[in-house]
């Protein structure tokens, strides 16, 4: 068996026991010789080979996986085992088929063959579910006994349930065909002999070099680079994708592998510590890439064995079994998966920093193109002193001097946001190599804290450079109390980036709503930051806000003090400290009462008024929950709570400046009756009919609901009969929503019905309002979205139409629907949320609140609501809040006798109810 070469980022380390000398053909082929011994038939010599060579196989696996298991992290001795035994097979195979199959007939060159691995298993990486690629090399054109000793050796391969990849070609082929095609090229850049005519193999090596590869260099360079650019972009085109693909993914096992290719297109190294003596990487770069390549591949080889099969996306699922097995652990502060996510994104971000530096010596070399879109549109500005301009990259004239004062480090990045050039990789080391030079001392300079603010608030895209400053640890250096969340992952389906990069994508949806770039779809942030708002203060609320998780301590209580810390370090005044102080302590206040709260009820605006105070801090919270929502992810922000953050801003900005006046009932009521009446008054309505219509109701109906489902009520409750059920099905485009109102006779439990029709349908409900009117009847109103957070297509409403009325009259039962449909998905099995239930009566001033906070699923609210029907609880409104997997019920509701639920015997009982209705539903999904 020909020599393993070292991985490209190898380090010595220990062999896993056991896994070579099962598969040592010092060892097989003699076992094979006794085997075969007095075998003829073809067949019979194949068969034996095949049982053989799989108990070898099933043998060598199972040490290697044992060995893995023992030491969780030993990638590099892994994927090297599992080529050696891989290895030992192939030389089995060609020695069978050589030897007992089909001996040559002739010494001559014609009948010589060699056997060459390439791809992955060329460069003597494999996971265990990875393909094994091979070149069967011939001199010239391909003969009968070539021929016929491939088809023995695949098919002893595939009896082996190998998945097998191959090519046959002579040599005159390989350098043709790699001349025209990239990707043979690059499989023949790490080809290696395994077994055969070595004298051949050599050839191609040379002829390779001379004839192929000398010659295009920047060619090959170039494409290896745009290769890789599209596969970010297909892959999400960034580091922080909370379900990275290992292999392809940014960051990731590809982007490794690219720099091995192009280091051995242009080097002729077969190891990374040979680019250490080119001066290409210094020592401490070579290690943080091994470091970053044996984490990896440690990854894919666990999600290789826990699928069975070749699995390359760490998804939620995979990322809590992989964690295990790696040695992470629960503790009171945060799940083990999230610590090894947290250590994956900074391996993948190592990589991202040396793979720049690659490409930076590839220019200085002038095998690679610098880069020349940032030299076109960038402004054209005079670089200060100090400072280079190098190939269109921002450079440091003397490391000396730049380095004598450390608040250079700080300048750099001034420098880079205010000329608009990038940063110079070069520069880049050199910050990198000197975080310790940002000491406390720098930490409160008066210089350095007017530069940081500087990059946040003077050049209009403060992202740019944070982003930059977050990947060198340059901001974890100068902020320490933002260094725990770098890189934090929230492992929830809500959140779709890292802690920190979360702020920042905050940061920049702030600089959006500043440039102006949103002034439809947010009209009211866009004037509020038109208003002369106190931008040191909002910027540093936005970028902090969540500086206080991944520790025991409730986030926006530790945030707090932390943010009053760096407000009190930066030299702001009093009141600026008390106020940014206060915003990330209530940074979630004005986003959980709005979406888990009825803002119609009169006593939710007074508590939100009275925590809020002012109408500067209601408009700055205002800005930073936009920030915060937008900042999540895409798609998390939409018009559904575009529309209730600013009706709760609206009704409080009244409130506060009119004082409880805004709120009397009766006025509000009488304010909502002459808007009915107007606008039925204009459609044609007779007197007599309208007063009848504003007569019907009880008062709470009036201050409810707007003005538009008043008339959607009013003209399905027109002639009604006590027999008819009547639907109305509209989109409500400024909510991103269907509005669904229904009219039919009252009777117990109706309200739990329509909830599970509607959830058979996959409709979300996010809002809703039930009330009966003083002659019997239910008035109910949803507010749907589809499973895309959308309105649904009109050509489903229809149908939805259709399923709402068979349910209603028994045809469907809804329980018995939910027993197929409520399975949860496996890649969201592993979220965990707790169930909380509260009972709030000082919430409202005429309901109990039934708070109910827990793991979502399609029948949930159904099996609530039926939960609570059953029990005589009436339901009057209910909000959905759903962050990703978890949900927030929150039910308005009163006793059988219209009062608030004032026992607590019978509030600790229908606690018990609600538990086992959850408990019970999610065992129904997942049995």
């Amino acid at each position: 068996m020909s020599d393993l070469p070292a991985p490209l980022f190898a380090h010595p380390a220990p062999a896993l026991a056991g896994a070579h000398s099962i598969g040592d053909p010092a060892v097989l082929l003699p076992r094979l010789e006794d085997a075969l011994s007095g075998l003829t038939d073809s067949r019979a010599i194949r068969a034996r080979t095949v049982a053989l060579l799989a108990q070898v196989r099933t043998e060598g696996m199972a040490a290697i996986e044992a060995g893995l298991a023992s030491h969780p992290r030993a990638a590099r001795e892994t994927v090297r085992a599992i080529a050696g035994l891989t290895d030992a097979i192939m030389i089995a195979a060609h020695h069978v088929a050589t030897r007992f199959l089909h001996p040559p007939q002739s010494s001559s060159e014609a009948e010589k063959m060699a056997v060459l691995a390439v791809g992955g298993y060329g460069r003597a990486e494999m996971a265990p579910a990875s393909d094994v690629d091979l070149l069967f090399l011939t001199p010239w054109k391909i003969t009968a006994w070539a021929e016929s000793v491939v088809e023995s050796m695949l098919y002893i391969l595939w009896d082996l349930k190998l998945k097998i990849g191959y090519s046959i070609r002579s040599i005159e082929d390989c350098i043709r065909l790699g001349m025209g095609d990239m990707t043979i090229r690059t499989s023949l850049v790490e080809h290696r002999l395994v077994t055969g005519h070595a004298p051949l193999a050599e050839e191609l090596r040379e002829r390779l070099w001379v004839e192929l590869f000398s010659r295009t260099v920047p060619e090959f360079v170039e494409a290896k680079l745009e290769e890789r650019a599209a596969r970010h972009q297909r892959q999400g085109g960034q580091r922080y994708v909370l379900e990275p693909n290992v292999k392809e993914g940014k960051g990731g096992l590809r982007d490794l592998q690219t720099l091995y290719w192009i280091a051995k297109y242009i080097h002729r190294v077969d190891r990374a510590v040979e680019l250490v003596d080119l001066g290409v990487f210094t020592r401490e770069e070579h290690l943080a890439f091994w470091q970053a390549e044996d984490f990896l591949w440690a990854v894919r080889c666990h999600l290789h064995l826990i699928a069975g099969r070749p699995v390359d996306v760490l998804s939620f699922d995979m990322q809590v079994e992989v964690a295990r097995r790696m040695g992470y652990r629960d503790n009171s502060a945060r799940r083990g998966v999230e610590y090894f996510m947290q250590d994956y994104f900074r391996h993948a971000t190592h990589v991202g920093e040396l793979t720049r530096v690659f490409l930076t010596e590839l220019e200085a070399r002038h095998v690679r193109s610098a880069p020349f879109l940032g030299r076109i549109f960038r402004r054209r500005r005079k670089v200060r002193p100090g400072f280079t301009d190098q190939g269109g990259r921002l450079g440091i004239e003397d490391e000396n001097a730049f380095l004598a004062d450390p608040l250079n480090i700080l300048r750099l990045f001034e420098e880079a946001l205010r000329t608009g050039i990038l940063i110079h990789p070069d520069a880049m080391r050199l910050v990198a190599a000197n975080l310790d030079l940002i000491n406390d001392k720098v930490r409160s300079d008066p210089e350095g804290i007017r530069i940081f603010m500087d990059l946040l608030l003077r050049h209009g895209n403060p992202e740019r450079g944070l982003r930059r400053m977050n990947e060198l640890g340059v901001l974890a250096a100068f902020i320490p109390e933002f260094e725990p969340v770098v890189a934090m992952m929230q492992f929830n389906m809500y959140h779709h980036y890292t802690v920190d990069e979360h702020s920042i994508q905050c940061v920049a949806a702030l600089a959006e709503i500043e440039r102006g770039e949103h002034p439809d779809d947010l009209p009211l942030s866009s004037e509020i930051m038109k208003g002369g708002i106190n931008r040191r203060v909002l910027y540093l609320a936005v970028f902090l806000h969540d500086i206080g998780k991944g520790r025991t301590e409730d986030h926006s209580i530790l945030g707090a003090r932390l943010v009053r810390r760096i407000a009190m370090r930066f030299g702001f005044v009093q009141d600026d400290i008390d106020t940014v102080e206060w915003l990330v302590r209530n940074h979630l206040l004005m986003s959980d009462v709005a979406q888990k709260r009825d803002i119609a009820d009169p006593r939710t605006l007074r508590d939100f008024a009275k925590a809020v105070k002012t109408r500067k801090r209601l408009d700055m919270l205002l800005v930073l929950t936009v920030c915060d929502i937008r900042g999540v992810g895409p798609g998390t922000w939409n018009n559904w709570k575009a529309a209730l953050l600013r009706q709760l801003h609206h009704e409080t900005a009244r409130l506060l400046e009119s004082g409880h006046e805004a709120l009397n009932r009766d006025q509000r009521q009488n304010e909502a009756k002459r808007s009915l009446r107007h606008m039925l008054a204009a459609k044609g309505w007779e007197p007599r009919t309208l007063r009848a219509e504003l007569g019907r109701h009880y008062d709470s109906y009036w201050s409810g609901l707007p003005t538009e489902t008043h008339a959607a009520f009013a003209r399905l409750l027109r002639d009604v009969t006590p027999d008819e059920i009547r639907i109305d099905l509209e989109a409500d485009p400024h909510r991103d929503a269907t509005r669904a109102a229904f009219v039919l006779a009252d009777h117990p439990g109706i309200f739990s019905r329509l909830c599970g029709a509607l959830t058979l349908m996959s409709a979300n409900v996010v809002d809703a309002r039930t009330y009966t009117t003083r002659d019997g009847y239910a008035t109910a109103v949803f507010w749907i979205q589809d499973p895309d957070g959308s309105p649904f297509a009109e050509d489903r409403l229809p149908k939805l139409r259709q399923t709402i009325l068979r349910i209603l009259a028994g045809e469907i039962v809804a329980r018995e629907a939910f027993a197929t449909r409520d399975k949860p998905k496996k890649r969201t099995r592993e979220f965990r949320f707790p169930t909380h239930i509260t009972f709030d009566n000082e919430g409202s001033d005429i309901y109990t609140i039934i708070e109910v906070d827990t793991r979502d699923r399609p029948g949930l609210l159904y099996d609530l609501t039926r939960t609570l029907a059953a029990n005589h609880i009436q339901i009057v409104s209910a909000v959905i809040a759903t962050f990703g997997a978890q949900v927030v019920d929150s039910f308005y509701v009163k006793d059988m006798f219209g009062l608030k639920l004032h026992g607590e015997t019978k509030r600790a009982s229908l606690e018990r109810k609600l538990r086992a209705a959850i408990a019970d539903g999610a065992k129904r999904a997942e049995a």
